[in-house]
């Protein structure tokens, strides 16, 4: 696993994402699904907002992490 500089890759800052960033941000958006805690409804949780939301949340942080990671999930093609 190799991890890039921090500026390098991130979405939104004019490098498009090559497909196989895309490959690796379905597959870590998949498993933040199932490793994130379930929202909850008391104390400070989000109720019921966080829970319909949660997937954006999900997408944005696989983006980033699969730009600035390489999992190597390219080579398997």
């Amino acid at each position: 696993m190799e991890i890039a500089s921090i500026g390098a890759g991130i979405p939104g800052r004019g490098n498009p994402p090559v497909l196989q960033d895309r490959i690796e941000q379905a597959f870590l958006e998949e498993m933040l699904k199932y490793v994130r805690p379930p929202s909850s409804q008391e104390g400070f949780g989000g109720g019921h907002g966080e829970e319909q939301f949660s997937s954006f949340m999900n997408r944005e942080y696989a983006a980033l992490l699969a730009a600035r990671l390489d999992l190597g999930l390219g080579a398997l093609e």
